[in-house]
C-alpha cells in the first residue's frame, strides 16, 4: 500500500505530466523574415467557450482556465453556440524578425459581429482592440474588409495572443499571420479581382437593360435583377458593401445578405419562367415555381420583421435555385435548345456551392486549397452569369432563325402566287385579244348603222332640245319636292314620335349619323380643344378632325352625348329621340323593348339624356333652339 505522501506526489506528478502534455498539444508557429503568411489550423489553435461572457483576460490566462482550452478538431474552429463568447489562443515564436518588417493578425470571416484582441507589447502588457461587423467601419485598424490587429512586439521570443469572438451566426474563425508588405500585396490583388467581378456585373446589367429597351422582353429585366442581387449578396458577405455602401450602419449587416438572397431567388425563378417559357411548356412546373415564390416571400417577411436570427439559414435559398435548375433540365429534355446554356450555368453554380460547403466543413482543403475553396461560389456565380447571358443570346438566335424561316416561307409563297398571277394574266390577255377582234367586227357593223342613225339624230336633236328644257323644269321641281320631303321628315322627327324603321330611313347607318354629328358639332367652324387652332385635316376615324398645329385628333363623338358610346349609333340617336319626344317619361324597360338593348344600358343612357334635357330647358327659357338634336351638343 502506498503512503498518503506517495499518493500526493503521484497525483502531483500526473497533473504535471498532463499539464505538460497539454502545453505540447498546442503547436507553436515559428515566424521569421521569410514568413509572409501563415494560416492557423488544427493543433495551432485552442478554444474556450465562455457561455456567460464574463471571463476576463486574467482569468483566461490563469492555470485553471489555461487547462480548459480545447483542441481544435476541424480545419477551422466555429462558434457552435451563437449565444456564447469564444476565446481563441495562438502562440507564435518570432525568430530574427527585422525591425522594419511589421506584421499583423487577420480574421477572414467578414460576418463576425465582435472580435476583441489581446496583443502583448514589448513589456508583456496586453493591449485590447475591438473590431467586428457590429461596429462602424471607421473603427477598424485598416480600412479593409477583413479584421486586422497589429503585432506590437517583434523581438525574438514566444508570444501568446488571445482573441474573444462573438457572432449571432455561425462563422469560421480563420486566423492568419501576415506581414504588412504581403497584406498590402494580397489586398490590392483581391480588390482588383473584386473590381473585375463587379465590373462584369455592371457591364452585363447595362447590356441587358439596353436589350430590354430595344426588344421589350421581361427576361432581360429579371436577368438584371438576378445578377444585381448576386452582386449585392457577394458584397454583403465579403464586406465590400459595408466598406463602401453603408459604413455607418452596421445593423444593416444583419439584413443585407438575407434580403439579397431573397431577391436573388425571386429574380432567378422569374427569369426561369420567362426565358424557358415555362407557362406554356410545363404548366405544372409553372405552378410549382409560383408556390415557391409565395412561400419564399412569406419566409422573408417572417425573418425581416419577427425572426431575424433565421437569416443565418442561408441554405434555404438552395431550394428555389434547385427548382430553377430542375426546370431547366426538364425544359431541355423537352427539346428547347436555349435551355442548354441555362442548365450548364446552374451546374457551375451548384458545383461552386458544393466546393464552398466542403470548404466550410473543412473537407476539401487538401484537394482544392483554401483560396479556390473560399472563392468557389463567386467563381460559380461568374460562370453562371456568363452562361445565362449565352442562353439569352441563344434564345434570340433561335427566334431570329424562326423569323428567317418564316420570311423564306413568305417569299416562297409570294413567288408561287406571282407565278399563278402571271398564268392568269396570260389567259386573260388571250381572252382580251379574242374579244378585241370580235369588237372590231362589231365596229364595222356599228359604223354602217351609225350612218343611218345620223339622219335620225338630226331629227331628234330638235326634240332633244325641247326635252332638255322640260327636264330642267322637272329637275327644279324635284329638288323643291325633295327639300320639302326632307324638311317634313325632319320636322316630324323633331316633334312627333316615329317608329325605329321610320327614324332609320332618315338615319340609316353609321356614315349618315357621323355626317349629321359632324355638321351639327362644327356648324360654326372648327376650333382645336387643346390649342384653339382653327385649321384641321381629316383624321384616321370617319369624320374626325386633326389639328394641323398640335396634331390632336378629335373624333366626331367627343364632347357629345355619345362619347364612349357602346351601342349602334343609329340606336343611340333613336334613344335620344324617344327620350326627347316623351319628355323623359319613357322607362328604361320600354326603351329596352323598342331598341332590343339591355335594360341596364338603356337606364345608363336615359340618365345622361335627362341631364342634357335639364340643361336644354335652361337654354329654351333663354330663347335657345328646340329639337332633340340640340341635346347632343348641349350635353
Amino acid at each position: 500500500m502506498l503512503s498518503a505522501a506517495c499518493k500526493k506526489w503521484l497525483v502531483l506528478i500526473m497533473l504535471m505530466i498532463a499539464f505538460g502534455l497539454n502545453l505540447r498539444a498546442q503547436q507553436i508557429v515559428t515566424a521569421d523574415n521569410t514568413t509572409n503568411e501563415h494560416v492557423f489550423t488544427h493543433q495551432e489553435l485552442r478554444w474556450l467557450e465562455d457561455k456567460d461572457g464574463k471571463l476576463t483576460l486574467d482569468q483566461v490566462r490563469s492555470a485553471v482556465f489555461d487547462r480548459q482550452f480545447k483542441e481544435n478538431s476541424g480545419v477551422y474552429p466555429k462558434n457552435f453556440n451563437n449565444q456564447s463568447y469564444y476565446w481563441y489562443r495562438i502562440r507564435v515564436r518570432l525568430n530574427n524578425v527585422t525591425a522594419n518588417k511589421e506584421s499583423l493578425i487577420e480574421f477572414f470571416d467578414q460576418t463576425t459581429d465582435d472580435i476583441t484582441s489581446y496583443i502583448p507589447d514589448s513589456n508583456g502588457v496586453y493591449h485590447m482592440e475591438r473590431a467586428g461587423a457590429s461596429f462602424n467601419f471607421d473603427r477598424r485598424l485598416y480600412k479593409h474588409k477583413n479584421f486586422e490587429f497589429r503585432i506590437l512586439d517583434r523581438h525574438n521570443g514566444v508570444y501568446t495572443y488571445y482573441f474573444r469572438v462573438r457572432s449571432k451566426e455561425q462563422v469560421n474563425v480563420i486566423i492568419v499571420y501576415r506581414t504588412i508588405d504581403y497584406f498590402i500585396h494580397y489586398a490590392l490583388s483581391e480588390y482588383l479581382t473584386y473590381g473585375i467581378f463587379y465590373g462584369m456585373i455592371l457591364i452585363f446589367c447595362l447590356h441587358n437593360l439596353l436589350m430590354f429597351i430595344a426588344v421589350k422582353r421581361l427576361q432581360y429585366i429579371f436577368y438584371v435583377g438576378y445578377i444585381l442581387s448576386v452582386g449585392i449578396y457577394e458584397m454583403s458577405v465579403d464586406g465590400i458593401a459595408f466598406q463602401y455602401v453603408w459604413p455607418n450602419s452596421p445593423n444593416w449587416n444583419e439584413y443585407a445578405y438575407g434580403t439579397a438572397l431573397f431577391l436573388m431567388s425571386v429574380f432567378a425563378l422569374e427569369f426561369t419562367k420567362e426565358l424557358l417559357q415555362v407557362k406554356t411548356r410545363s404548366p405544372l412546373l409553372y405552378k410549382l415555381i409560383n408556390i415557391t415564390l409565395t412561400a419564399r416571400g412569406i419566409y422573408f417577411l417572417l425573418c425581416f420583421f419577427f425572426f431575424r436570427n433565421l437569416f443565418i439559414l442561408k441554405y434555404v435559398d438552395v431550394i428555389p435555385l434547385l427548382i430553377a435548375f430542375g426546370t431547366g433540365i426538364y425544359i431541355l429534355r423537352s427539346g428547347f435548345k436555349p435551355a442548354r446554356f441555362f442548365v450548364l450555368g446552374y451546374a457551375f453554380l451548384f458545383f461552386g456551392f458544393l466546393l464552398k460547403a466542403a470548404t466550410v466543413l473543412g473537407l476539401n482543403y487538401p484537394i482544392v486549397g483554401r483560396i479556390l475553396g473560399h472563392y468557389s461560389l463567386t467563381l460559380g456565380f461568374m460562370m453562371e452569369m456568363m452562361l445565362l447571358s449565352f442562353s439569352i443570346g441563344d434564345q434570340v438566335r433561335l427566334l431570329r432563325k424562326e423569323k428567317d424561316a418564316a420570311h423564306e416561307e413568305t417569299l416562297r409563297l409570294k413567288d408561287s402566287i406571282n407565278r399563278e398571277l402571271e398564268e392568269q394574266v396570260r389567259i386573260r390577255t388571250s381572252e382580251v385579244v379574242r374579244q378585241a377582234n370580235e369588237i372590231l367586227d362589231q365596229n364595222a357593223t356599228i359604223e354602217a348603222q351609225n350612218e343611218e342613225l345620223l339622219a335620225i339624230n338630226e331629227q331628234l336633236e330638235l326634240q332633244a332640245e325641247e326635252i332638255s328644257r322640260m327636264n330642267l323644269l322637272l329637275e327644279k321641281d324635284n329638288i323643291q319636292l325633295k327639300t320639302n320631303i326632307a324638311k317634313v321628315t325632319d320636322d316630324r322627327a323633331q316633334s312627333k314620335e316615329l317608329s325605329f324603321e321610320e327614324f332609320s330611313a332618315q338615319y340609316p347607318d353609321q356614315e349618315t349619323c357621323y355626317k349629321f354629328l359632324s355638321d351639327l358639332k362644327w356648324a360654326v367652324g372648327y376650333q382645336c380643344s387643346r390649342c384653339a387652332n382653327t385649321n384641321y385635316c381629316a383624321g384616321r376615324m370617319p369624320y374626325s378632325r386633326r389639328c394641323t398645329k398640335c396634331t390632336y385628333e378629335e373624333s366626331v363623338l367627343q364632347r357629345t352625348i355619345f362619347h364612349n358610346n357602346r351601342i349602334p349609333i343609329n340606336k343611340a340617336f333613336y334613344l335620344v329621340y324617344l327620350m326627347y319626344t316623351s319628355k323623359g317619361t319613357i322607362s328604361s324597360h320600354q326603351l329596352s323593348e323598342k331598341l332590343d338593348i339591355r335594360q341596364s344600358t338603356c337606364w345608363s343612357y336615359s340618365i345622361k339624356v335627362k341631364k342634357a334635357m335639364q340643361e336644354h330647358k335652361k337654354e329654351a327659357k333663354k330663347g335657345g333652339q328646340q329639337g332633340w338634336s340640340r341635346l347632343v351638343i348641349g350635353a
